[in-house]
């Protein structure tokens, strides 16, 4: 400060005197002078740390931990960016420090061990973790590679040996306990990741716990390593934005949860992302013990994705409400739409599912397995033999989903229903399990009745403007109302139909249909069951 002052007093009598002589030429002193000081002072904000600086060295035979997590503690003095340069540089578990930018350059690619030893003997570790920070980031054109695969082989083996212990790898596969996942934040705040890929997780992805301001923008997700590799995981986090990502998960895409700890999901915003997925594309739930409140997802494309591209699941005793979605393109996927409301904890404490809007929604579903051929397929359905199954809302007994709002929908399903491979008759509709408990997904209930839309203990529904169509033959009507009350249908266009009625109601009151356009061998479209 002392150096500054010296120099404005010997400048101001000269400033003075050629202020008086050249004014424009001041002008332009003084833009100089305030740029000058500007890029001191973003000099000063922006110290960089090279991990090479501090030893760390490319190749697949050096472990850089030490040398990594040493430019990190250097930065995180200050605050800093640590640049990992062009290379390949193998690491084990780092934690990020508050005022940390962790930043790839292009060509560079950080590798995660693949000892598994190197991640912990008992819980392992995360890749990339930080806990109870603030200002952190993820950024930069490089690529952070988990080697998932690798690492699960390591696993197996320390198994094998009885060097580490496990529950349930022998009647299944190993723990998620013991596979580390790659990005892990726990009780952080203000969190960017930015532009990079991000790769092979031997678990979840990234996990964020218990975080809020998170800005996700502009990342590549390809995770097709091994199972449970959730492409992006919010747990119990707030005032959250995912933009312009493309995700390729061998889970669930981008998946909100509330579980492990008290607190909710909450100001989450999605827009502009391309998923696919071996389970569902965007998923609220399944764990669902706190809740969720105020999502919002716009323009999503999800392709090839083996269950739902919109899937809402209440199970655990929390809710979901005020959630707003509108723009989805879904090609090839196993379901459109899945929202449930079950009931799967111990106590007595019921979900509660309200206030949902989808808008915009248009939808291709094969009679096949979406998924078939990738890496990681999902799971065979555990229940019986069923034919190409509908989208659902589907409460409980005495706990009914409320307020749903569907319009502009256009789904086109790929048909080819037979009563020779499942059957519900309509006068038998109870045959349609409750499965309370089951693990919520689309196909948890086995065959259902309906080709296009199967709605059961809901309240406050309303349909505009949708359409209906399948490639190939349905003998099943496209709707299935059971017990559903105060339902509003205003706009519906239904190309083809075998079944002589497209909408069954049965114990459903406040029913106003209008505005319909039914195919022209139907005389009787809505029946009434007693």
């Amino acid at each position: 400060m002392l150096r500054l002052k010296c120099i404005r007093n010997t400048v101001k009598p000269w400033v003075q005197r050629t202020n008086k002589q050249h004014p424009d030429f001041m002008k332009t002193l003084s833009l100089s002078f305030i740029c000058l000081f500007y890029c001191l002072a973003v000099n000063a904000q922006t110290k960089t740390f090279n991990i090479v600086d501090f030893g760390a060295k490319p190749g697949l035979e050096h472990l850089n931990t030490t040398a990594i997590q040493t430019t990190i503690n250097a930065a995180g003095k200050s605050g800093g960016r640590v640049i990992v340069p062009s290379g390949q540089f193998v690491t084990g578990p780092i934690e990020l420090k508050s005022g940390v930018e962790l930043y790839l350059n292009e060509g560079a690619e950080l590798l995660g061990s693949i000892n598994r030893l190197d991640y912990g003997k008992a819980a392992a570790a995360a890749l990339i973790s930080a806990n109870g920070q603030h200002n952190i980031a993820l950024n930069g054109k490089g690529t952070i590679n988990g080697r998932g695969r690798e690492i699960v082989k390591s696993l197996l083996q320390l198994l094998h040996d009885g060097t580490l212990q496990d529950e349930t790898w022998i009647v299944k596969r190993p723990s998620e306990y013991n596979r580390p996942r790659l990005i892990a934040f726990t009780d952080c705040e203000e969190i960017k990741v930015k532009n990079l890929t991000i790769k092979n997780s031997a678990g979840w992805v990234q996990d964020f716990a218990g975080c809020n301001k998170i800005m996700i923008d502009s990342i590549t997700v390809e995770s097709t390593e091994y199972w449970n590799n959730d492409g992006i995981d919010l747990v119990n986090s707030k005032n959250v934005s995912i933009t312009n990502c493309n995700i390729d998960a061998a889970d669930d895409g981008i998946c909100l949860k509330s579980e492990g700890r008290p607190g909710i999901c909450e100001n989450i915003s999605v827009a502009n992302c391309t998923i696919r997925s071996s389970a569902s594309g965007f998923k609220i739930g399944t764990g669902s013990y706190g809740g969720f409140r105020n999502i919002k997802v716009r323009n999503i494309t999800v392709y090839n994705t083996y269950r739902s591209a919109i899937a809402l699941e209440a199970v655990d005793g929390g809710f979901i409400e005020d959630v707003d979605i509108a723009g989805v393109t879904a090609k090839y996927t196993g379901n459109a739409v899945f929202i449930r409301l079950g009931h799967r904890n111990k106590d007595a404490q019921y979900s509660s599912v309200k206030n949902i809007r989808i808008a915009d929604l248009k939808a291709d579903i094969p009679n096949a397995k979406p998924d078939a051929g990738y890496p990681i397929e999902g799971p065979l359905p555990k229940t019986g033999p069923h034919n190409l199954l509908p989208a659902v809302i589907a409460g409980v007994p005495g706990h009914f989903i409320e307020n749903v709002s569907l319009e502009n929908i256009e789904i086109t399903y790929g048909g080819g229903a037979s009563k020779s491979i499942a059957h519900i008759p309509l006068e038998q509709l109870d045959q349609v399990t409750e499965n309370e408990a089951g693990y919520p997904e689309f196909s948890m209930f086995g065959e259902l009745p309906a080709w296009g839309f199967y709605v059961r203990h809901a309240k406050g529904i309303s349909f505009k403007n949708i359409k209906l169509n399948y490639k190939a033959t349905d003998f099943r009507p496209a709707f299935v109302f059971d017990e559903v009350s105060t339902l509003n249908i205003d706009g519906l266009e239904i190309a083809q139909s075998e079944n002589p009625h497209t909408i069954i109601l049965k114990k459903t009151d406040h029913t106003t249909i209008k505005n319909t356009k039914q195919p022209a061998n139907i005389k009787e479209a809505v029946k009434t069951l007693p």
